[in-house]
């Protein structure tokens, strides 16, 4: 088994798609930035983080009225170098809520929030497990 995609169910999905795609720098897989669905890579082989808009899944699961509070993801992005990462993203715009600071002895991380709410872990790992 493996992880194919984090999805986020947003409601602006415009918006949210020029965050990942321009802020992030992610590449999207099919460039519908109108939705109501993309996914993007951030690079490489792996699992990719997908945009839904929100009413259409609500639509799917026959949910009516259903208000989103709160958190509902939280999407996680590895880096190579974090400060300079954070450093690109600020540039592009995006607002750091936390960090860059030590999480634990093997890593560092920091914090942004994209357009709809949904926190962005950046990680560097500085040692691997052994």
């Amino acid at each position: 088994m493996e992880l194919a995609q984090v999805r986020l169910l947003v409601s602006d999905f415009g918006v949210c798609y020029r965050f990942y795609a321009e802020v992030l720098g992610l590449k999207p897989q099919a460039g519908a930035e109108h939705g109501p669905y993309e996914k993007f890579s951030p690079g490489g082989a792996g699992a990719g983080i997908a945009l839904q808009d929100r009413a259409v899944m609500a639509e799917v699961l026959g949910e009516v009225g259903e208000s989103a509070t709160g958190h509902r993801s939280l999407v996680v992005l590895r880096v190579d170098d974090l400060d300079a990462y954070c450093a690109e993203v600020t540039g592009r715009g995006g607002v750091l809520v936390h960090g860059p600071a030590p999480m634990t002895e093997r890593m560092r991380v920091a914090h942004l929030k994209d357009p709809e709410g949904n926190i962005v872990e950046l990680q560097e790992w500085l040692l691997l497990r052994g």
